[in-house]
């Protein structure tokens, strides 16, 4: 499976991206909304999307508008992976129904394994 992991952290990119790597699946990186959006537009098409809510110039929610805007991304699913605590995801409803979010995953909580195991579910 081809991932877009949007991590802003270098150093967490390098740690999840060799996870997912050693679980079988290609991983493209992106630091930001903007970046994301020109690697899943000119790189591979994802097959699915790991996002960090916290970015740099746009956040999170603001990527998964442009990105649900393009008719063939409107069906990627994608796992949220945040520092984000869920009781303060105000878009919780939002996120599930209408942005595709098929999983949000708390970062101090979950394993490497956890988040190689939301890919594949």
């Amino acid at each position: 499976m081809h991932v877009l992991l949007i991590e802003p952290d270098i150093i967490q990119a390098a740690n999840y991206s060799e996870a997912l790597r050693r679980a079988g699946h290609s991983v493209a990186h992106a630091r930001s909304a903007q970046s994301a959006v020109q690697l899943a537009d000119t790189g591979n098409k994802p097959n699915v999307v790991v996002l960090e809510l916290q970015l740099p110039q746009h956040n999170g929610i603001e990527f998964l508008y442009e990105f649900r805007s393009y008719p063939e991304w409107q069906m990627i699913p994608t796992v949220i992976h945040t520092f984000v605590p869920a009781h303060e995801l105000q878009h919780g409803v939002t996120l599930t129904k209408e942005l595709g979010v098929c999983k949000i995953l708390y970062k101090p909580t979950t394993s490497l394994q956890e988040l190689c195991e939301a890919i594949v579910e």
